[in-house]
């Protein structure tokens, strides 16, 4: 008994041990990014850098007067719009291929799964040409459109596996107390499965506001968003590092802010969902 304890207090310390080493593998880009985004554009240039150099603020002054705050309402729009239609769509979808069936309702999974096999650059061309036919280039809702599309088989997939944890006797009371469905979706089972809502709408803003490619392509000045802004900071001429990483950090705030307002939900929920 002696030797199986040690056993497994030694793997209990080397899994705590690689689990601390892929930890800082995945922050140190992002501490290194913060750190050099303090730093002048000739120290964060050189190699090798200058990590005791004297601290300077150039960046962030170089991207808050070229006027981002345009675009990072654009993105916030997008995100959280698009966020909001996703979780209004896919609760009533996922309660039908959950607690009441549909049929062949695997099936239409898959169906909703298939739509994310084929790459987003394959549909850019015909969604370019649709959007430039019905006058709806550089529109901000022709992102929220597609925002909702691409992360709407996502919540889907997400909401169904939680829905499925939901007892049948908490449903059948609600319907014996005489509540319809609309009811039953907003007092009963919404709160029951807030934190796989909380982790299914932080997921969708999390991609809507990372999304680059049709942004880059649909949008031109009205339209702009936080990543297409920030790709301009990245020119062929002179020292760029610096700017970019303040402009990266900045840009990062909301979707670190949301990911530590929602960490404890966040962490409930996709447990919740793992766990049948």
């Amino acid at each position: 008994m002696r030797a199986a304890g040690g056993k497994k207090k030694r793997a209990g310390v080397l899994l705590t041990g690689a689990t601390w080493i892929i930890s800082v593998l995945f922050v140190f880009p992002v501490v290194w990014m913060i750190w050099t985004s303090f730093h002048s554009e000739t120290d964060a240039a050189s190699n090798p850098p200058k990590v005791l150099s004297s601290f300077s603020v150039q960046g962030y002054k170089s991207f808050f007067g070229s006027d981002p705050w345009p675009t990072i309402l654009n993105s916030l729009t997008a995100s959280v719009v698009s966020t909001l239609l996703v979780l209004c769509l896919a609760l009533p979808a996922a309660y039908a291929l959950s607690i009441r069936p549909v049929k062949r309702w695997s099936d239409v999974l898959f169906f909703f799964l298939s739509t994310k096999f084929m790459p987003v650059v394959a549909a850019l061309l015909p969604v370019y040409l649709f959007a430039e036919k019905v006058h709806f280039l550089d529109n901000i809702w022709l992102l929220v459109i597609l925002y909702t599309s691409m992360n709407l088989p996502i919540a889907v997939w997400m909401l169904r596996s939680f829905l499925a944890e939901i007892p049948a006797e908490m449903l059948e009371a609600a319907q014996v107390d005489g509540a319809g469905l609309l009811r039953t979706l907003r007092e009963i089972i919404a709160p029951v499965i807030m934190p796989g809502i909380a982790s299914a709408a932080l997921i969708c803003f999390i991609f809507s506001w990372n999304e680059l490619l049709f942004a880059r392509v649909l949008t031109g000045t009205r339209a702009e968003t936080a990543p297409v802004f920030l790709t301009g900071f990245v020119t062929s001429q002179g020292l760029f590092l610096a700017q970019v990483c303040a402009a990266s950090f900045v840009v990062s705030l909301p979707v670190l802010a949301a990911g530590f307002a929602a960490q404890d939900k966040l962490v409930q929920g996709l447990s919740m969902g793992a766990v049948r």
